[in-house]
Order: structure tokens, then C-alpha cells, then sequence
């Protein structure tokens, strides 16, 4: 196993719910092998409060998250980028993650579900349950051996099955 952990980039437009989900849920179930990060292209500045409850919900840490740009990894060397958002996935990324491999794992913002708060929840619930199984695909993946090619179509491929 590599003895350093690779750097994950979750992107997401707004970087408020869905990354910062797979930001915690990798951190925590990759257990050093991965050290993740989030931002967004045109981050909101808040995390939602939403997303926070769902990670206290799950017993996750709910400090240190931050609604932020993605310029703000400019000086740190991103190995995987993984944006869960569909507008992020047509965006051109900065030149300094070009070397980053790429995959797209979209899925609802759970952020615009309007309704009671039973509803909330359990849009936030769904999201988090769908991030769980595919950061779980994730982890079993050889990834410190596959080339940057097949690790893109591997990261691809967990991320066009169903949620």
C-alpha cells in the first residue's frame, strides 16, 4: 500500500451538501488510505445545516467542513477528483487539476427537496446512502496499481450505476 494517502477532491458546484458528505464519509471510511477534500466552483460560503445533521445522525464528525472555492487547493496536488454534481461535471477545471484523474459520480441536490422536514431528511438520508456505496466500491478498488485510465473508467463506472 502507498505510505502516503492520495488526495481526493470532491467537487461540487455550490460545496454545501454532496461533497461535503463524500468529503466526510471518505475520510472516515478510508481510514487514512485517502485524504479528501471538497469545494466547488462557485461555493455557497455555508455548509447546510442538513448535511451536517445527517453526518451527526450517522455519527460522523461534524467539524471542520467549509463551503469553499476550488482555488483553494491551487498548491495542493490533487491525485483523484470526483465531482457529484452534473454542472460540475461540465465544467472546465482549473489548469493545476489537470493531472488529477477524473470521475463523475452525479447524483440530486438534496438541497433543492422542498417539504417537511421527514422529506429533508430523507433526501439527505438517500444521498448519504448512495455516497456510502460507492466510496464503499471505491475502497475496493486497487487504486495505488491501476493506470490513470483505468481508474477513470473504474470511478466512471461506480458512478453511472444505479443509486
Amino acid at each position: 500500500m502507498n505510505p502516503h494517502p492520495l488526495n481526493l477532491l470532491v467537487l461540487c458546484t455550490g460545496n454545501s451538501c454532496r461533497s461535503i458528505l463524500g468529503e466526510a464519509l471518505i475520510n472516515h471510511l478510508g481510514k487514512g488510505r485517502f485524504r479528501a477534500f471538497s469545494a466547488g466552483s462557485h461555493p455557497t460560503g455555508t455548509v447546510n445545516p442538513h448535511a451536517l445533521a445527517t453526518l451527526a445522525r450517522h455519527g460522523l464528525p461534524i467539524e471542520g467542513y467549509a463551503s469553499q472555492s476550488w482555488d483553494e487547493f491551487k498548491d495542493t496536488p490533487i491525485d483523484i477528483l470526483i465531482s457529484v454534481c452534473d454542472s460540475a461535471a461540465g465544467e472546465a477545471c482549473p489548469l493545476y487539476l489537470g493531472s488529477a484523474v477524473r470521475g463523475h459520480w452525479g447524483l440530486p441536490d438534496p438541497a433543492h427537496v422542498d417539504g417537511s422536514a421527514e422529506v429533508i431528511e430523507a433526501a439527505f438520508e438517500a444521498t448519504y446512502a448512495a455516497l456510502e456505496k460507492r466510496i464503499l466500491q471505491l475502497l475496493e478498488l486497487p487504486v495505488e496499481t491501476l493506470s490513470k485510465l483505468e481508474l477513470a473508467k473504474a470511478l466512471n463506472k461506480i458512478g453511472a450505476e444505479p443509486h
